[in-house]
């Protein structure tokens, strides 16, 4: 079927004249998450991971994707005749050599203009230019081939009460006119989802797991025009637009609306705007690149949002205890699969007061399948958990009080040493990097080396980030703060680390064929004392979660090792403790015991 599809749209790019046509996964919003409509790369190669980037030419069809995905593209791409490229790898070209090196001279490269970004847009034109390569992004080739693609989504939008985002949207805007004046400009085009959801105080569905609402903002300095389709806005939602002056246009609009603009100082962001929306604009605009305010102002949450956030940590860390005991108690004595484990801790999570659903698909992954960082269980590959080895869970919740995401992997039985080695190297590498002060100014990058310490001295490695950064209510991995060990410039997670930023602490070891490890908890950035140094910063648990201690070898952890797990129990019995069964109470406190 795949080879069928690649056979279609070679036809169809010999019929436009293309030499090459590049899939990314991407909608019109450069969202990292997409809907069922804009699923092209998997409907063209198969590939189902969240990240990847197909190139099909005349007689080649190439995908690239990251270290978290490897094993499940390799898996997925046999046989489909799609070459995998393994990104960062010795040997491995990036896209662009790739497209440099095949694209005749005079040839030309096909792509979905609204699903490209303008930066990368505009670095192809110049990389291509030299060989007199045009770039036709006017056609959607994938459409003419999906004949039964699904419609685009349009799910009801609703209102966030001020009770939990802290802050109204007209004080959001009218410091977001303030920074557009800084900048001197006098119109700012906003397209990706969660900042727009931010800046208006809105939720929605439009994407799964992400509550955002398909749409563009354009804003000038008095008006503020919303591009949307009108069918998801009720009354309410329809005189709160009105109250804070902002003009619902349809959805589509936005293209046209741009190609008016005339001798405007014009604030977006290349890297996240599509290429078609910013080719629409005239040459008499200047445009001024520069991250959306947006970006910096939602990521410091404020001190509303931080107690909110805490409020779902200790309904979702309720939710774990519950599925952990059971797991503990069960596995073994019936049968247990990865997909019913799934769908256990999915339920559990569903019945918390204020769970609007999950913050991401849940990994429930037991032995060598949990060495694909990013795996995702289904009835073909269902492994059965067996009262042996590490059983692990990555799974998160959406509430009206914030978005979670915590990582645990369990001892279902007998461990190896290794996998003994490997889960108590994590804990500790979680731990220290949870329990670090710092001056004021650090970078995530700067601090990534705490976390991959005790892995380098052993000569391990983990091929990903060791955290991201978290919204409240919307995308579980957010801009611009993260921790990782080498700068990975199109991510834009390096920024100094600011309080009230959220991030996720997520060290791990995967062996391929045989087990995966990964600890996370999301930590809160606060300020620490102040003196004649500086300004002293540190971090905050969120995450309450027990670490199963049936899987700690002590003699790795140093004194100061086990009274950080020590203090970190201690703090998750005292939050839990209130809220469960005397069973579950009593198999909190044994899990929580001091080392």
């Amino acid at each position: 079927m795949i080879q069928e599809r690649l056979e279609q749209l070679r036809n169809l790019m010999a019929e436009h004249h293309m030499d090459a046509y590049m899939i990314p996964t991407s909608d019109f919003h450069e969202s990292e998450y997409v809907g069922e409509y804009f699923k092209c790369r998997e409907f063209m190669t198969g590939f189902s991971g969240s990240a990847g980037t197909a190139v099909i030419t005349r007689d080649e069809a190439c995908l690239w994707t990251d270290g978290r995905y490897f094993v499940q593209a390799g898996r997925q791409l046999d046989g489909s005749g799609i070459t995998l490229q393994k990104m960062g790898q010795p040997g491995v070209p990036e896209i662009s050599e790739y497209l440099d090196q095949v694209l005749p001279e005079g040839g030309c490269l096909g792509f979905d203009g609204r699903v490209v970004n303008c930066q990368l847009g505009k670095d192809l034109e110049m990389l291509l230019a030299e060989k007199k390569v045009t770039l036709a992004y006017k056609e959607d080739l994938v459409d003419i081939i999906w004949k039964e693609r699904p419609h685009l989504s349009a799910e009801p939008a609703w209102i966030l009460e001020e009770k939990y985002g802290g802050k109204s949207s007209a004080q959001k805007i009218e410091e977001l006119r303030s920074q557009m004046k800084k900048e001197k400009a006098t119109i700012h085009i906003l397209t990706s989802l969660d900042d727009i959801a931010w800046l208006l105080n809105i939720r929605g569905n439009d994407v799964v797991c992400n509550p955002v609402v398909l749409s563009y903002a354009m804003i000038t300095l008095d008006r503020f025009y919303l591009f949307v389709n009108e069918t998801v806005l009720k009354d309410d939602l329809k005189a709160y637009f009105k109250e804070l002056s902002v003009t619902v246009c349809p959805y589509n609009d936005i293209y046209t609306a741009v190609q008016q603009l005339r001798d405007q100082k014009v604030l977006l962001e290349t890297a996240r705007t599509n290429y078609a929306i910013v080719k629409n604009l005239d040459s008499s605009n200047r445009i001024i690149d520069k991250m959306n305010p947006t970006v910096l102002s939602k990521a410091m949450k404020n001190p509303v949002e931080v107690e909110n956030m805490k409020k779902a940590h200790i309904k979702d860390g309720i939710a774990m205890v519950k599925f952990i005991c059971w797991l503990k108690k069960n596995v073994g004595k019936e049968t247990i699969t990865e997909v019913s484990a799934q769908e256990y801790l999915d339920d559990l999570r569903s019945k918390q007061e204020g769970n609007l659903g999950l913050s991401f698909d849940t990994i429930s992954a037991y032995g060598a399948n949990a060495a694909m960082c990013h795996y995702k269980a289904t009835e073909e590959s269902n492994g059965k958990i067996e009262p042996k080895g590490l059983y692990l869970v990555d799974s998160g919740g959406q509430y009206y009080e914030g978005t979670t995401d915590v990582t645990r992997t369990i001892a279902v039985g007998p461990l190896t040493k290794e996998e003994r080695e490997h889960f108590t190297l994590t804990v500790i590498s979680m731990l220290r990097l949870g329990a670090v002060k710092f001056l004021y100014g650090c970078r995530g990058l700067t601090l990534d080396y705490v976390a991959r310490e005790p892995f380098w001295s052993r000569g391990i490695n983990f091929d990903h980030g060791t955290g991201h950064g978290v919204g409240y209510l919307l995308n579980v991995h957010e801009r611009p703060n993260g921790f990782r060990w080498r700068m990975v410039q199109e991510r834009q997670d390096n920024c100094i680390l600011e309080e009230g930023m959220i991030t996720s602490d997520e060290p791990g070891v995967y062996i391929e064929g045989s087990h995966g490890v990964r600890t996370e908890n999301l930590i809160v950035c606060k300020k620490a004392e102040k003196n004649e140094y500086g300004q002293f910063m540190e971090f905050e648990y969120l995450t309450m979660v027990p670490i199963d201690l049936e899987a700690i070898d002590q003699s790795l952890m140093t004194g100061r090792d086990v009274e950080l797990l020590n203090d970190y129990h201690k703090a998750v019995y005292e939050a839990l403790s209130p809220y469960l069964t005397d069973e579950e109470g009593m198999w909190l406190k044994e899990s929580t015991r001091a080392i």
